[in-house]
């Protein structure tokens, strides 16, 4: 993904093997941040706390069919890309998805690459998809580039790798708990060795750095047991 933040991906689906041990970490190592759900219930409820850029999700869920997902997606987020991955590979079935509104349907087993360059297929169709020049919120933003911070004044803060995903992920998501594990996700591409206390570190260095250069607080909070928030004056 040339210059855009990390896609924020909803993965659907209660096949728990593919999804959380080949699905996830798979998509994570092609820096998009990922977050499970093995209901549409879940998944809906997620919606009215936080937006995704895609949702790839499953034909067969315990309370509800992907169809009826999808449908009811494109009524809840009409800008909300959809994947379908599912193991129905009959020609109705794939006419069905793509008629209830599906962007695209795959069938299983899909090769990885197939899966993510059909992600990024859609995203970049999408008018959700941002690119680091629309990541802004009260005055800060990252230029075109996501390497260096702008604050409200004009006063530019060169940021390194982690530092601008960090705060792209956050800064994209005002006034929004970002989760620990959605941030890992953007920082690494091996999260089950990651220590959570290396997200406090960056916040107290790039805290220093904003504030020695430009003068101004760095409007960034930590909320205790969930993840960090923007904060928007």
């Amino acid at each position: 993904m040339t210059g855009n933040r990390s896609l924020a991906i909803a993965l659907l689906g209660d096949d728990l093997i593919l999804r959380d041990r080949i699905l996830r970490p798979q998509l994570a190592d092609y820096g998009m941040a990922v977050e499970p759900f093995t209901t549409a219930a879940e998944l809906y409820h997620r919606l009215e706390e936080r937006d995704f850029d895609i949702v790839v999700l499953d034909v067969g869920l315990p309370d509800e069919d992907g169809f009826a997902v999808t449908q009811r997606l494109r009524i809840l987020r009409p800008a909300l890309g959809v994947v379908m991955l599912t193991g129905r590979s009959d020609t109705t079935n794939r006419v069905r998805g793509l008629n209830e509104g599906a962007d695209a349907y795959l069938t299983k087993p899909v090769e990885i690459e197939v899966l993510v360059a059909t992600v990024q297929s859609v995203a970049r169709r999408a008018p959700s998809a941002m690119i680091f020049t629309n990541v802004k919120s009260a005055g800060w933003s990252l230029d075109s580039k996501g390497w260096r911070l702008i604050d409200p004044g004009g006063t530019a803060i060169l940021l390194t790798k982690s530092e601008r995903k960090f705060v792209a992920c956050l800064l994209d998501r005002p006034h929004e708990v970002v989760a620990r594990e959605i941030l890992v996700q953007a920082l690494t591409d091996d999260a089950s060795s990651f220590d959570l206390h290396r997200l406090d570190n960056l916040l107290h260095r790039l805290r220093r750095k904003v504030k020695s250069v430009t003068g101004h607080p760095l409007p960034i909070k930590p909320v205790h047991g969930e993840g960090y928030v923007w904060i928007c004056n």
